[in-house]
Protein backbone atom coordinates (compact mmCIF):
# COMPACT_ATOMS: atom_id res chain seq x y z
CA UNK A 1 0.00 0.00 0.00
CA UNK A 2 1.22 3.66 -0.79
CA UNK A 3 3.09 5.49 1.61
CA UNK A 4 0.50 8.45 2.83
CA UNK A 5 2.17 11.61 1.19
CA UNK A 6 3.58 14.40 3.71
CA UNK A 7 4.71 17.48 2.73
CA UNK A 8 9.12 17.26 2.49
CA UNK A 9 11.41 19.16 4.64
CA UNK A 10 11.06 22.40 4.80
CA UNK A 11 7.83 22.83 2.87
CA UNK A 12 4.96 24.32 4.11
CA UNK A 13 1.54 23.26 2.59
CA UNK A 14 0.37 25.19 -0.52
CA UNK A 15 -2.91 27.31 -0.58
CA UNK A 16 -4.42 25.98 -3.53
CA UNK A 17 -7.58 26.73 -5.54
CA UNK A 18 -9.63 23.87 -6.53
CA UNK A 19 -12.96 22.04 -6.66
CA UNK A 20 -14.39 18.50 -6.55
CA UNK A 21 -17.99 18.65 -7.15
CA UNK A 22 -17.55 21.99 -5.24
CA UNK A 23 -15.62 21.18 -2.63
CA UNK A 24 -12.97 23.84 -1.33
CA UNK A 25 -9.24 23.72 -1.94
CA UNK A 26 -8.39 22.63 1.34
CA UNK A 27 -11.19 19.64 1.13
CA UNK A 28 -9.72 18.74 -2.21
CA UNK A 29 -6.11 18.11 -0.91
CA UNK A 30 -7.68 16.07 2.11
CA UNK A 31 -9.53 13.84 -0.12
CA UNK A 32 -6.56 13.52 -1.98
CA UNK A 33 -4.02 12.72 0.82
CA UNK A 34 -6.97 10.68 2.71
CA UNK A 35 -6.95 8.62 -0.98
CA UNK A 36 -3.49 7.77 -0.61
CA UNK A 37 -4.15 5.30 2.67
CA UNK A 38 -7.90 3.62 1.47
CA UNK A 39 -7.96 0.10 0.99
CA UNK A 40 -8.53 -1.06 -2.52
CA UNK A 41 -7.57 -3.95 -4.66
CA UNK A 42 -5.73 -2.79 -7.53
CA UNK A 43 -4.35 -5.21 -10.22
CA UNK A 44 -0.93 -4.04 -10.13
CA UNK A 45 1.98 -3.12 -7.36
CA UNK A 46 2.98 0.17 -7.27
CA UNK A 47 4.49 2.38 -3.97
CA UNK A 48 4.49 6.23 -4.43
CA UNK A 49 6.48 7.77 -1.94
CA UNK A 50 7.13 11.04 -1.08
CA UNK A 51 9.64 12.47 -1.51
CA UNK A 52 9.87 10.96 -4.97
CA UNK A 53 12.89 9.26 -5.45
CA UNK A 54 16.63 10.74 -5.78
CA UNK A 55 17.00 10.16 -9.83
CA UNK A 56 21.19 9.53 -8.74
CA UNK A 57 20.14 6.43 -6.80
CA UNK A 58 17.61 4.87 -9.04
CA UNK A 59 18.75 1.40 -10.33
CA UNK A 60 17.17 -1.56 -12.24
CA UNK A 61 14.52 0.64 -14.42
CA UNK A 62 15.00 0.37 -17.85
CA UNK A 63 14.50 2.95 -20.89
CA UNK A 64 13.55 1.25 -24.25
CA UNK A 65 12.99 2.69 -27.96
CA UNK A 66 9.79 1.97 -29.27
CA UNK A 67 7.33 3.48 -32.07
CA UNK A 68 3.75 3.00 -32.42
CA UNK A 69 1.46 4.39 -35.24
CA UNK A 70 -0.58 7.92 -35.27
CA UNK A 71 -1.67 10.33 -37.55
CA UNK A 72 -1.02 13.68 -38.85
CA UNK A 73 -4.71 14.57 -38.37
CA UNK A 74 -4.76 19.21 -38.28
CA UNK A 75 -7.93 19.51 -37.01
CA UNK A 76 -10.49 16.84 -35.59
CA UNK A 77 -12.13 16.00 -38.44
CA UNK A 78 -9.36 15.39 -40.69
CA UNK A 79 -9.26 12.32 -38.75
CA UNK A 80 -10.68 9.73 -41.24
CA UNK A 81 -8.82 10.81 -44.22
CA UNK A 82 -5.35 11.69 -42.20
CA UNK A 83 -1.95 9.96 -43.11
CA UNK A 84 -0.81 7.67 -41.30
CA UNK A 85 2.56 8.60 -39.11
CA UNK A 86 4.80 6.27 -37.13
CA UNK A 87 5.81 7.86 -34.11
CA UNK A 88 8.99 7.87 -31.40
CA UNK A 89 9.28 7.49 -27.78
CA UNK A 90 10.87 6.08 -24.64
CA UNK A 91 9.35 3.59 -22.56
CA UNK A 92 10.51 3.26 -19.00
CA UNK A 93 9.65 0.37 -17.15
CA UNK A 94 10.04 -0.89 -13.84
CA UNK A 95 12.66 -3.60 -13.12
CA UNK A 96 9.93 -5.82 -11.80
CA UNK A 97 7.40 -5.00 -15.50
CA UNK A 98 6.48 -8.69 -16.83
CA UNK A 99 3.73 -10.86 -18.32
CA UNK A 100 2.81 -12.36 -15.06
CA UNK A 101 3.66 -8.69 -12.95
CA UNK A 102 2.01 -5.78 -16.05
CA UNK A 103 2.36 -2.66 -14.36
CA UNK A 104 0.36 0.58 -14.59
CA UNK A 105 1.01 3.71 -16.73
CA UNK A 106 1.47 7.17 -17.45
CA UNK A 107 1.99 8.40 -21.18
CA UNK A 108 3.71 12.13 -21.65
CA UNK A 109 3.30 14.54 -24.03
CA UNK A 110 5.76 17.28 -24.21
CA UNK A 111 5.36 20.93 -24.56
CA UNK A 112 5.85 23.73 -27.38
CA UNK A 113 9.58 23.27 -26.87
CA UNK A 114 10.01 19.44 -27.76
CA UNK A 115 11.52 16.84 -25.81
CA UNK A 116 13.39 18.21 -22.35
CA UNK A 117 15.76 16.18 -20.02
CA UNK A 118 14.61 17.71 -17.07
CA UNK A 119 10.67 16.34 -17.89
CA UNK A 120 10.55 13.35 -19.82
CA UNK A 121 14.10 11.92 -19.21
CA UNK A 122 13.16 12.75 -15.23
CA UNK A 123 9.73 11.82 -14.47
CA UNK A 124 9.86 8.75 -16.04
CA UNK A 125 12.91 6.88 -14.12
CA UNK A 126 11.49 8.32 -10.98
CA UNK A 127 7.71 6.30 -11.68
CA UNK A 128 9.35 3.76 -12.94
CA UNK A 129 11.59 2.82 -9.35
CA UNK A 130 7.75 3.58 -7.81
CA UNK A 131 6.75 0.66 -9.90
CA UNK A 132 4.73 2.52 -12.63
CA UNK A 133 5.92 2.51 -16.35
CA UNK A 134 5.78 5.61 -19.06
CA UNK A 135 6.01 6.28 -22.40
CA UNK A 136 7.25 9.82 -23.20
CA UNK A 137 6.39 11.06 -26.98
CA UNK A 138 8.23 12.22 -29.05
CA UNK A 139 5.65 14.13 -31.12
CA UNK A 140 7.78 16.97 -32.49
CA UNK A 141 11.01 14.33 -33.91
CA UNK A 142 8.95 12.34 -35.17
CA UNK A 143 7.51 14.66 -38.07
CA UNK A 144 10.92 16.52 -38.82
CA UNK A 145 9.42 15.92 -42.49
CA UNK A 146 7.21 18.03 -41.57
CA UNK A 147 9.01 21.31 -39.92
CA UNK A 148 12.03 21.74 -37.69
CA UNK A 149 12.10 25.19 -36.43
CA UNK A 150 10.04 26.36 -33.68
CA UNK A 151 7.56 28.76 -35.94
CA UNK A 152 7.27 25.92 -38.31
CA UNK A 153 6.33 23.01 -35.86
CA UNK A 154 4.01 25.40 -34.06
CA UNK A 155 2.11 26.30 -37.95
CA UNK A 156 2.18 22.75 -38.90
CA UNK A 157 1.85 20.12 -35.69
CA UNK A 158 -0.71 21.01 -34.51
CA UNK A 159 -2.64 19.89 -30.67
CA UNK A 160 -4.88 17.28 -32.66
CA UNK A 161 -1.51 15.21 -33.69
CA UNK A 162 -0.59 15.54 -30.36
CA UNK A 163 -3.93 14.07 -29.19
CA UNK A 164 -3.70 11.38 -32.17
CA UNK A 165 -0.33 10.18 -30.56
CA UNK A 166 -1.84 10.07 -27.26
CA UNK A 167 -4.56 7.59 -28.33
CA UNK A 168 -1.50 6.03 -30.57
CA UNK A 169 0.83 5.21 -27.47
CA UNK A 170 -2.55 3.79 -25.31
CA UNK A 171 -3.02 1.61 -28.46
CA UNK A 172 0.37 0.26 -28.67
CA UNK A 173 0.35 -0.20 -24.66
CA UNK A 174 -2.87 -2.23 -24.95
CA UNK A 175 -0.38 -4.66 -26.92
CA UNK A 176 1.82 -5.55 -24.43
CA UNK A 177 1.65 -8.05 -22.06
CA UNK A 178 4.16 -6.35 -19.32
CA UNK A 179 1.91 -3.14 -19.04
CA UNK A 180 -1.77 -2.79 -18.11
CA UNK A 181 -3.43 -0.25 -20.41
CA UNK A 182 -6.65 -0.42 -17.94
CA UNK A 183 -4.54 1.66 -15.76
CA UNK A 184 -3.02 3.96 -17.78
CA UNK A 185 -3.27 8.00 -17.49
CA UNK A 186 -2.24 10.84 -20.13
CA UNK A 187 -0.25 13.70 -19.38
CA UNK A 188 1.17 16.47 -20.60
CA UNK A 189 3.31 19.38 -19.89
CA UNK A 190 2.45 22.97 -21.11
CA UNK A 191 1.14 22.55 -25.16
CA UNK A 192 0.86 18.66 -24.21
CA UNK A 193 -1.14 19.55 -21.19
CA UNK A 194 -3.73 21.43 -23.03
CA UNK A 195 -3.41 18.62 -25.76
CA UNK A 196 -4.25 16.47 -22.81
CA UNK A 197 -7.30 18.35 -22.09
CA UNK A 198 -8.60 18.29 -25.93
CA UNK A 199 -8.24 14.38 -25.74
CA UNK A 200 -10.60 14.35 -22.34
CA UNK A 201 -13.57 14.69 -24.73
CA UNK A 202 -15.77 12.39 -25.65
CA UNK A 203 -16.04 13.68 -29.30
CA UNK A 204 -11.96 13.59 -29.86
CA UNK A 205 -12.10 10.08 -28.14
CA UNK A 206 -14.16 8.53 -30.44
CA UNK A 207 -12.43 9.44 -33.14
CA UNK A 208 -8.93 8.92 -31.70
CA UNK A 209 -9.02 6.20 -28.75
CA UNK A 210 -8.30 2.49 -29.29
CA UNK A 211 -12.42 0.40 -29.67
CA UNK A 212 -13.33 -0.10 -25.93
CA UNK A 213 -10.20 1.19 -24.28
CA UNK A 214 -10.38 5.12 -22.74
CA UNK A 215 -7.59 6.89 -20.13
CA UNK A 216 -8.23 6.20 -16.74
CA UNK A 217 -7.06 9.42 -15.87
CA UNK A 218 -5.61 13.32 -17.56
CA UNK A 219 -3.56 15.14 -15.74
CA UNK A 220 -2.88 18.86 -17.30
CA UNK A 221 0.64 20.31 -16.06
CA UNK A 222 0.46 24.19 -17.08
CA UNK A 223 -1.63 23.95 -20.20
CA UNK A 224 -3.13 26.73 -21.75
CA UNK A 225 -6.89 26.94 -21.48
CA UNK A 226 -7.24 28.23 -25.55
CA UNK A 227 -10.05 26.08 -26.53
CA UNK A 228 -13.85 25.37 -25.24
CA UNK A 229 -15.93 22.64 -26.98
CA UNK A 230 -19.66 23.03 -28.63
CA UNK A 231 -20.30 18.92 -27.26
CA UNK A 232 -19.83 19.24 -23.56
CA UNK A 233 -19.21 15.78 -23.39
CA UNK A 234 -15.81 13.83 -21.82
CA UNK A 235 -15.15 9.92 -21.29
CA UNK A 236 -15.83 10.31 -17.39
CA UNK A 237 -12.50 9.96 -16.28
CA UNK A 238 -11.13 12.19 -14.26
CA UNK A 239 -8.73 15.66 -14.78
CA UNK A 240 -5.78 17.15 -12.63
CA UNK A 241 -4.88 20.53 -13.83
CA UNK A 242 -2.29 21.77 -12.13
CA UNK A 243 -0.99 25.55 -12.98
CA UNK A 244 1.10 28.49 -11.44
CA UNK A 245 -1.00 31.05 -9.67
CA UNK A 246 2.02 33.47 -11.28
CA UNK A 247 1.40 31.96 -14.67
CA UNK A 248 0.67 34.54 -17.95
CA UNK A 249 0.24 31.86 -20.56
CA UNK A 250 -1.91 29.76 -18.39
CA UNK A 251 -4.47 31.61 -16.93
CA UNK A 252 -6.64 30.46 -14.11
CA UNK A 253 -9.99 32.33 -14.79
CA UNK A 254 -9.97 30.76 -18.22
CA UNK A 255 -8.82 27.22 -17.46
CA UNK A 256 -11.92 27.69 -14.58
CA UNK A 257 -13.99 27.67 -16.96
CA UNK A 258 -12.56 25.11 -19.36
CA UNK A 259 -12.99 22.87 -15.73
CA UNK A 260 -16.26 23.92 -15.19
CA UNK A 261 -17.00 22.61 -18.64
CA UNK A 262 -15.58 19.32 -18.58
CA UNK A 263 -17.53 18.79 -15.39
CA UNK A 264 -20.82 19.68 -16.44
CA UNK A 265 -19.83 17.08 -19.45
CA UNK A 266 -19.12 14.06 -16.74
CA UNK A 267 -15.74 14.28 -15.02
CA UNK A 268 -14.13 15.36 -11.66
CA UNK A 269 -11.99 18.30 -12.21
CA UNK A 270 -9.30 18.99 -9.60
CA UNK A 271 -8.06 22.14 -10.48
CA UNK A 272 -4.40 23.39 -7.72
CA UNK A 273 -3.17 26.71 -8.72
CA UNK A 274 0.28 26.70 -6.63
CA UNK A 275 1.08 30.77 -5.34
CA UNK A 276 4.05 32.51 -6.56
CA UNK A 277 4.32 29.80 -9.37
CA UNK A 278 4.99 30.74 -13.19
CA UNK A 279 5.58 28.31 -15.99
CA UNK A 280 7.49 25.60 -16.40
CA UNK A 281 8.26 25.31 -12.77
CA UNK A 282 9.58 21.43 -13.10
CA UNK A 283 12.28 22.69 -15.78
CA UNK A 284 15.77 23.64 -15.57
CA UNK A 285 15.63 27.48 -16.29
CA UNK A 286 16.05 29.85 -13.68
CA UNK A 287 13.60 32.96 -13.86
CA UNK A 288 13.49 35.19 -16.80
CA UNK A 289 10.49 36.25 -19.21
CA UNK A 290 10.84 34.40 -23.03
CA UNK A 291 8.02 33.41 -26.04
CA UNK A 292 4.52 35.63 -26.59
CA UNK A 293 1.12 35.00 -24.91
CA UNK A 294 -1.39 33.24 -25.99
CA UNK A 295 -4.16 34.38 -23.96
CA UNK A 296 -6.07 36.66 -26.14
CA UNK A 297 -6.34 33.18 -28.37
CA UNK A 298 -9.60 31.63 -28.30
CA UNK A 299 -10.95 28.87 -30.18
CA UNK A 300 -14.35 26.98 -30.63
CA UNK A 301 -14.04 22.88 -31.55
CA UNK A 302 -17.28 22.24 -33.53
CA UNK A 303 -19.42 19.07 -32.98
CA UNK A 304 -18.15 18.20 -36.26
CA UNK A 305 -14.35 18.38 -35.05
CA UNK A 306 -14.43 21.84 -37.04
CA UNK A 307 -12.03 24.50 -34.87
CA UNK A 308 -12.62 28.19 -35.76
CA UNK A 309 -11.39 31.57 -34.08
CA UNK A 310 -14.01 32.58 -31.79
CA UNK A 311 -13.00 36.18 -32.63
CA UNK A 312 -13.15 35.94 -36.31
CA UNK A 313 -14.78 32.83 -36.92
CA UNK A 314 -12.51 31.44 -39.30
CA UNK A 315 -12.16 27.50 -39.86
CA UNK A 316 -8.40 26.68 -39.54
CA UNK A 317 -8.21 24.16 -42.10
CA UNK A 318 -4.51 24.36 -42.99
CA UNK A 319 -1.28 26.04 -42.21
CA UNK A 320 -2.05 29.22 -43.76
CA UNK A 321 -5.59 29.70 -41.74
CA UNK A 322 -3.74 28.87 -38.75
CA UNK A 323 -1.19 31.38 -39.67
CA UNK A 324 -3.79 33.69 -39.94
CA UNK A 325 -5.55 33.25 -36.50
CA UNK A 326 -2.73 33.00 -34.35
CA UNK A 327 -0.94 36.13 -36.15
CA UNK A 328 -4.61 38.05 -34.95
CA UNK A 329 -3.99 36.40 -31.58
CA UNK A 330 -1.20 36.36 -30.31
CA UNK A 331 0.56 39.24 -28.20
CA UNK A 332 4.20 39.89 -28.63
CA UNK A 333 5.13 40.13 -25.01
CA UNK A 334 6.71 37.38 -22.85
CA UNK A 335 5.78 35.37 -20.07
CA UNK A 336 7.53 34.51 -17.28
CA UNK A 337 9.07 31.06 -16.65
CA UNK A 338 11.29 29.70 -13.81
CA UNK A 339 12.44 26.52 -12.04
CA UNK A 340 10.89 26.22 -8.70
CA UNK A 341 11.99 23.06 -6.94
CA UNK A 342 9.52 23.68 -3.84
CA UNK A 343 7.01 23.98 -6.14
CA UNK A 344 7.90 20.93 -7.88
CA UNK A 345 7.68 18.97 -4.48
CA UNK A 346 4.24 19.86 -4.32
CA UNK A 347 3.29 18.98 -7.52
CA UNK A 348 5.14 15.54 -7.35
CA UNK A 349 2.62 15.09 -4.30
CA UNK A 350 -0.41 16.36 -6.00
CA UNK A 351 0.48 14.10 -8.99
CA UNK A 352 1.30 11.18 -7.18
CA UNK A 353 -1.80 11.09 -4.84
CA UNK A 354 -3.69 11.53 -8.01
CA UNK A 355 -2.07 8.54 -10.27
CA UNK A 356 -2.52 6.46 -6.60
CA UNK A 357 -6.59 7.09 -6.52
CA UNK A 358 -7.12 6.18 -10.19
CA UNK A 359 -5.18 2.99 -10.47
CA UNK A 360 -6.59 2.13 -6.99
CA UNK A 361 -10.23 3.05 -8.02
CA UNK A 362 -12.63 0.06 -9.29
CA UNK A 363 -15.08 2.58 -10.73
CA UNK A 364 -11.84 3.85 -12.97
CA UNK A 365 -10.61 0.95 -13.61
CA UNK A 366 -14.13 -0.04 -14.82
CA UNK A 367 -14.78 3.19 -16.80
CA UNK A 368 -11.20 2.47 -18.83
CA UNK A 369 -12.22 -0.55 -19.95
CA UNK A 370 -15.65 0.43 -20.96
CA UNK A 371 -14.27 2.48 -22.89
CA UNK A 372 -17.41 4.67 -22.69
Amino acid sequence: MPKPASPPPGVPPPRIAGIWHGRSGSDVRSLLLALLIVTAAPAQAFQITDPWPDPASIQGTRADQVTFESKDAFVPNDWRDASARTVSGTLYLPADASPGHPVPAVVFLHGAAGLVAQRGDLYGPQLAAMGIASLVVDTYGSRRDIATSFVGRALNITETMFVADGYGALRYLATRSDIDAHHAVLAGWSYGGMATMYALYATIAERFAPPGLRFAGHVSFYGPCIATFADHRTTGAPLLMLMGAGDLLTRTDRCAQVADEMRAGGSEVTAIAYPGAVHQWDGNLPRMMIGRQLQDCRFRVQRNGTVRDQDTLLPMTGPLTRKIILALCVRNQPYPIGRDDTVRALSNRDFGAFLTRVFTSPAVQQHAAAGR
